[in-house]
């Protein structure tokens, strides 16, 4: 009888134990593991996270920036790969342009507009423009007498010119003369520089020559050239002075001038000569002071 009361009593002493132990572990299996867990549990005003946010900045701002890995640099064989191409069709496209003959005339503009006198008479120097084609005049009078060629303005949709890098003056023509291919303009104003105009001048084969124009859409172009001589054949009411000279489109009414400046005749086209190739032709001044006397001259 003891021995069965000790057991029963054994047992429920057993199961009371058993569920102290089941109580304990359910009471730990409700409590948050460690002290940093337990933050995550907190409750936070909106002070407190502003404050948090406004700290997590500033230590963004602080840290250091990550460098960016440098950029592999541009290989210098390519630029001048592409620096070479590019001279290359340059070079190409230039003779499209102008032709060397071209290129050696603006050389020696370069060079005769070193000269004092030069400059001074490129101040007489008018370009006239037309609206649809651009040429060349000079000035003869201080009034503003220019002459050009008559084919610069028979097709003219205005007319405007440009003297001495001022303009554009309004002009009137005054004077036509087809069958010599020259025209007399009268421009608004007084004032202008001029050139001198031979009354009477011999013209010598070989005789040194300057002009200067407007060629290639160029402005105030100087260069040489000789006197290769006169001739009839041509399609003016005038013999024509030929010169061995570098004319291009442009110069048409550009003055033909002695070595001291003197104008004795007046460009107004081109031919190919058997012996010189390309050469110049003017309409000698003679020939228009003898269908206007010194009108157009200054006194």
């Amino acid at each position: 009888m003891d021995d069965k009361f000790r057991k029963h009593s054994n047992e429920q002493n057993e199961w009371e134990n058993e569920e102290e132990i089941n109580e304990e572990e359910t009471v730990d299996e409700e409590r948050p593991e460690t002290a940093d867990e337990q933050d995550l549990y907190e409750e936070l005003d909106e002070e407190e996270i502003r404050a948090i946010i406004q700290e997590q900045k500033i230590q963004q701002a602080t840290q250091p920036e990550k460098k960016s890995k440098p950029k592999r640099p541009f290989p210098k064989w390519v630029f001048w790969l592409i620096a070479v191409f590019m001279v290359i069709n340059i070079g190409a496209a230039l003779p499209r342009l102008f032709s060397l003959p071209a290129i050696d005339f603006l050389q020696t503009s370069v060079s005769l507009f070193m000269d004092e006198d030069m400059q001074e008479y490129k101040e007489s120097i008018a370009l006239v423009d037309t609206g649809n084609s651009k040429g060349t005049g000079f000035s003869v009078h201080p009034e503003g007498y220019i002459i050009t060629n008559e084919h610069v303005i028979d097709d003219r949709e205005q007319l405007w010119v440009y003297i001495n890098e001022e303009g554009p003056y309004g002009a009137e023509v005054i004077h036509t003369y087809e069958e010599i291919d020259l025209a007399i303009l009268d421009l608004e104003g007084d004032g202008f520089p001029y050139l001198e105009v031979a009354n009477d001048q011999s013209i010598d084969t070989n005789q040194p020559i300057y002009f200067i124009g407007n060629p290639l859409r160029f402005s105030g172009i100087a260069n040489e050239g000789t006197i290769i001589g006169t001739t009839g054949e041509s399609s003016l009411d005038s013999e024509v002075i030929m010169l061995d000279a570098p004319v291009y489109r442009g110069n048409s009414g550009s003055p033909v001038m002695t070595e001291d400046g003197t104008v004795i005749g007046v460009i107004y086209a081109t031919r190919e000569d058997a012996d010189y190739g390309r050469i110049g032709l003017a309409v000698p001044i003679e020939s228009l002071l003898e269908r206007t006397g010194d009108s157009i001259l200054p006194e």
